[in-house]
């Protein structure tokens, strides 16, 4: 298993697991995919941790979605479930591929039990990665526009909608909380290797994969 903890650490309180991965210091090992902390549905945050040690936490899943690199990351994909994850995208790129793909700066911020429902009957696809995945990417099709409800690290209320990419950012990582990867909803033949996209595949948008790898977008 891909994490500092011991082969008893499923005997532990959670904090005491938290402690335990934190306890090496720097980046923290993600779980890859047929790992079952990244199928099951995470356990909603309740104070199971102390302030101090939230903080702590938090700061570590987001140094380690920069070391990735990533623009988002669940408690999960690092073994721990609980209903948390970070959030944080620059937005680089061009300015062609920026407005295709309604991808705009998303400040960091911490999600808290989040949960999100549709806004509108939109549904836009690009090619989609994960850290739990490594090395792959696929079409997947997902909400152009969301209304997300959780809260901070603090217990603030987050009421807000999300549009573009950051509203596929927080559904991806609002998906991984409840025990749900990317590829469940993935166009399967659109299924490339990073090297293959970014050789034959980076416009864009999709439509040069749907049509030379045959698969339809919404």
């Amino acid at each position: 298993m891909l994490t500092r903890m011991t082969a008893s650490a499923t005997h532990m309180s959670l904090p005491e697991r938290v402690e335990e991965l934190l306890a090496a210091g720097g980046p923290l090992p993600i779980v890859a995919a047929g790992e079952a902390v990244l199928r099951g549905v995470a356990e909603p945050y309740d104070g199971q941790l102390d302030d101090a040690l939230l903080a702590r936490f938090v700061a570590a899943l987001r140094e380690t979605m920069h070391a990735a690199p990533g623009v988002g990351l669940a408690a999960t994909q690092v073994g721990i479930p609980l209903s948390i994850a970070v959030v944080e995208d620059p937005a680089p790129g061009s300015p062609e591929v920026l407005e295709a793909r309604g991808r705009t700066p998303l400040p960091f911020r911490v999600l808290v039990n989040p949960a999100y429902r549709p806004e509108g009957d939109e549904r836009v696809a690009f090619f989609e990665g994960c850290l739990s995945v490594p090395g792959w990417q696929a079409v997947v099709a997902r909400h152009a526009r969301v209304r997300l409800r959780a809260r901070d690290e603090r217990g603030r209320s987050v009421d807000e909608v999300f549009t573009g990419w950051p509203a596929r950012i927080v559904q991806h990582e609002t998906d991984h909380l409840g025990g749900i990867l990317y590829l469940d909803s993935a166009l399967t033949r659109s299924l490339s290797t990073n090297e293959a996209v970014a050789a034959h595949w980076s416009q864009p948008t999709p439509e040069t994969a749907a049509r030379e790898l045959g698969f339809e977008l919404p």
